[in-house]
């Protein structure tokens, strides 16, 4: 008798999560190795990028959307401002979201951005100015992955208890008024 079904869970979406990981190492792999390689900044510069873009819409709108149930993207308004939205799974189809799946996206999103962090080090330590460039960039496209999903992630489970915050109030504020109500009511005669 097993007493944790979940012992051997494994991923739901084996696919996805071999493209969610492909995109992120084929950057870095080929940044770290093109010096091997290519003796043209131009060529290293244009692939890793290409890569690194690959690996951003990847992941914003379709590993996100499968691993972890969650899409956010931004709009600019008629006024001209900068407008986040956000989109989830309903809760009991978060609940049933594989912890596997789960478990590799967040941390692949996290130590992405912190080998582009270290890459970008090493490049400032050895004055390499143009190679900062394509890290800086790469590091941009990781960072605005991580602050959208994790926006959509605190906006998504914060949303509901602010829910059910908002009902309560207004439970407590209708009842306390009509309570006073009856009350004068009861005092005017």
């Amino acid at each position: 008798m097993d007493l944790n079904p979940h012992a051997e869970e494994s991923y739901a979406h084996p696919r996805i999560c071999l493209f969610h990981v492909l995109f992120k190492a084929a950057a870095l792999a080929f940044y770290i190795l093109s010096a091997l390689f290519v003796d043209s900044f131009v060529i290293i510069f244009v692939i890793t990028v290409l890569l690194a873009a690959l690996d951003f819409w990847v992941v914003k709108n379709v590993s996100g959307r499968i691993l972890v149930g969650l899409r956010w993207w931004n709009e600019i308004n008629d006024e001209g401002e900068s407008v986040w939205k956000f989109e989830c799974l309903d809760q009991e189809s978060m609940a049933r979201m594989n912890k596997k799946d789960s478990w590799l996206f967040w941390w692949t999103l996290y130590l992405t951005a912190a080998a582009w962090l270290v890459l970008g080090i090493f490049s400032l330590i050895r004055f390499q100015a143009d190679y900062l460039l394509v890290i800086g960039v790469c590091l941009t496209l990781s960072i605005a992955n991580i602050v959208g999903f994790t926006k959509c992630r605190k906006v998504t489970f914060g949303v509901s208890s602010d829910a059910k915050k908002q009902i309560q109030a207004f439970a407590s504020q209708t009842i306390a008024s009509q309570f006073t109500s009856r009350l004068q009511s009861a005092f005017s005669v």
